[in-house]
């Protein structure tokens, strides 16, 4: 072997193990960053007295500072961009403003003429890059200015209008659905794509945002409906990135008991943490009811959440109050839409797991009163009572009343 050749195998293997210690400095980096920033959340709901909180409810981000910056810098670079593509542009046709004004004097000149031009389905296209141009930097997932707050959204609100006292729609006016159609060539496909490619399912703040601006799409435009393309290609977007989450960013470490009976010890602190992250994901998936239709919403939360990862963390956890805690958590995020119509004493099948679960901690609760003192013994029997109105609360009746009849207490109200 050549002494070049020797000196090159040791070059490489001195680069390799650089890059292997920058990579487990920056690892480092990202685990003391992430760290901290949950030690700022607990310390700042320990000044307020937030109580309730537990580690794996709060979004994590684990982007680093660095990367942070860096998007910063990439998106003012694309937003100083942005101002100058209409430099080579005359006056009248680099603002929305402008070219509305231009319509609007050959609607109220020769309004026939532009009658059966159709321009009134033009607008939309024309005013196409103007808007899409104002929404660069829009992402409704963060704090951010309401599209109907926007410039280009007054500019058109009242397109075709000759004064304040002429805002009376006429129907047959193709002017009056400039709006709607904004709303589904442009906003429908950007909210698309952010949830395709931005929006973060594990994160509560994200999906309530999202699941706000689609109703209110869904209420207020009648363009996006069931029936309309753009709106079945974002419903599908979002429940397509749920699935992905939940193959993707979902894990449920599973340790003898014995080991989680230590509570403060590393791999307990870190299998609450995620059994808490799925009750969080859980809540979140089922915030879109009303929205997606409850069968997919009950593949998505019961089929690739609950029964697959929540339940097994649930059977592999010590027997303390804060099992109940975690039950109470899953069992106040299911829509009460799911349990009307329901006939008989019995609950969705897909949750029978979950009901199975229950009445397992009931009978472990029965079982340690045994040996203990009077005080504890009422204190389980009143978490076995809690135990049956939660099985009330998702319709398992006939689970209740046979907790009921073994341990002798009556049913109350929920």
């Amino acid at each position: 072997m050549s002494v070049i050749l020797i000196l090159r195998l040791i070059l490489d293997k001195k680069h390799q193990v650089v890059m292997e210690t920058q990579e487990e400095h920056s690892r480092q980096r990202r685990v003391a960053e992430r760290e901290a920033r949950r030690s700022r959340r607990r310390r700042a709901r320990e000044s307020k007295n937030i109580f309730g909180h537990h580690d794996g409810l709060s979004s994590d981000d684990e982007e680093n500072q660095s990367e942070i910056s860096k998007f910063v810098v990439e998106k003012d670079d694309i937003i100083k961009g942005t101002e100058r593509l209409f430099e080579d542009t005359i006056d009248d046709y680099s603002k929305l403003d402008s070219v509305r004004k231009q319509f609007e004097k050959w609607k109220f000149r020769y309004e026939d003429n532009y009658r059966e031009a159709y321009i009134g389905l033009c607008i939309p296209k024309l005013v196409n890059p103007f808007i899409r141009l104002a929404l660069v930097d829009w992402n409704p997932l963060k704090i951010s200015v309401d599209f109907e707050e926007m410039e280009w959204y007054n500019s058109l609100i009242l397109f075709g209008c000759r004064g304040e006292d002429d805002i009376t729609p006429d129907r047959s006016d193709e002017d009056t659905r400039i709006i709607p159609s904004v709303i589904d060539k442009i906003i429908l496909p950007k909210i698309t794509y952010l949830c395709q490619h931005v929006w973060d399912p594990m994160s509560t703040t994200q999906t309530s945002r999202l699941v706000n601006l689609v109703q209110k799409l869904v209420n207020d435009y009648p363009t996006v409906n069931a029936n309309n393309k753009n709106t079945q290609s974002l419903l599908k977007a979002i429940a397509d990135r749920m699935k992905k989450s939940l193959d993707d960013d979902v894990f449920m470490p599973l340790y003898p008991k014995s080991v989680l009976e230590n509570r403060s010890s590393g791999p307990t602190v870190f299998f609450h943490r995620q059994l808490w992250s799925c009750i969080k994901l859980l809540g979140n998936i089922l915030s879109w009811q009303g929205i997606l239709s409850s069968s997919v919403l009950q593949h998505l939360s019961l089929d690739g959440l609950l029964n697959r990862y929540i339940v097994l963390g649930l059977y592999s956890s010590c027997l303390t109050k804060e099992a109940l805690e975690k039950s109470q958590a899953i069992i106040s995020t299911f829509p009460k839409e799911w349990f009307i119509d329901l006939e008989e004493d019995k609950t969705l099948p897909k949750l029978e797991n979950l009901c199975r679960y229950l009445l397992q901690v009931a009978d472990q609760l029965h079982k340690s009163s045994i040996m203990v003192k009077d005080s504890e013994r009422l204190e389980n029997r009143n978490y076995i009572k809690q135990i049956s109105k939660f099985l009330i609360l998702i319709h398992a009746t006939d689970h209740a009343i046979f907790l009921s009849n073994t341990y002798s207490f009556k049913i109350g109200k929920v």
